[in-house]
């Protein structure tokens, strides 16, 4: 069958050259301040957590109404079984 034809390996560097980089101290930019940044992270932080806390009172909610509602269906089955039995 047909074969594709790989390309020719580079052949690799036998010798080994050792550069060291050496990197300036860093130094703050004065002209961007820091603290917008902070504040944004800090208001999606409480962002995340108010949506949580929201969803999670919603969920407890309904899971309160479906056993209220089952609880009720219980009795009332109950109830129209018994007149039904007189």
């Amino acid at each position: 069958m047909l074969r594709p034809k790989l390309p020719d390996v580079p052949p690799l560097p036998t010798t080994v050259t050792a550069q060291q980089h050496v990197q300036a101290p860093a130094v703050p930019s004065a002209g961007r301040p820091v603290a917008p940044y902070v504040g944004a992270g800090v208001g999606a932080v409480a962002a995340v957590v108010v949506v949580g806390v929201v969803l999670t009172a919603l969920l407890a909610a309904v899971a309160v109404t479906a056993i209220s509602v089952a609880i009720a269906a219980v009795v009332l089955r109950s109830l129209v079984n018994g007149a039904n039995r007189r």
